[in-house]
């Protein structure tokens, strides 16, 4: 009794475990990396020598942190993404082709010539692919209230 029982839960369990499907790849290009300004590292001028004496001024030393931000063209969407690690991003090849799948809140990105693996991106933003299609070519209509 006891084995069957056991049976029958290992095979739920690995039931559900496959049903999980994960989304599958997509493809796309990097075509640009922008250096963009993601925030401030502050500095502070003062020492303890200093703080005892009461001689230090408060002196901050103020400087702009910039972050990769990626352009990647998909088939439909074209999309900004920031590396989600910070301190230790990754230089992405720009021209080459990447594959990509969102998951939750961040974009799993692989790049094959680089070294296969996945990495996290932040989505910036979207914007939806121009067509360049004849639909641009047809006049447009005057509406009668102009």
């Amino acid at each position: 009794m006891r084995f069957r029982l056991m049976l029958c839960v290992m095979l739920g369990l690995a039931s559900v475990a496959y049903a999980k499907d994960l989304k599958p790849y997509q493809g796309g290009k990097l075509l640009q990396m922008d250096s963009v300004k993601c925030g401030v590292a502050d500095k502070d001028a003062a020492n303890f020598a200093g703080e005892m004496l009461g001689t230090d001024s408060n002196n901050k030393k103020t400087q702009e942190l910039l972050c990769q931000e990626y352009v990647l063209q998909a088939e439909k969407v074209v999309y900004r993404i920031r590396p989600r690690d910070e301190k230790h991003p990754v230089l992405l090849p720009v021209g080459e082709q990447a594959q990509f799948r969102l998951q939750k809140d961040k974009m799993l990105l692989r790049v094959e010539d680089l070294d296969s693996k996945d990495r996290e991106y932040i989505v910036v933003s979207m914007t939806p692919r121009a067509e360049n299609s004849t639909a641009d070519a047809t006049p447009s209509r005057v509406n009668h209230l102009q």
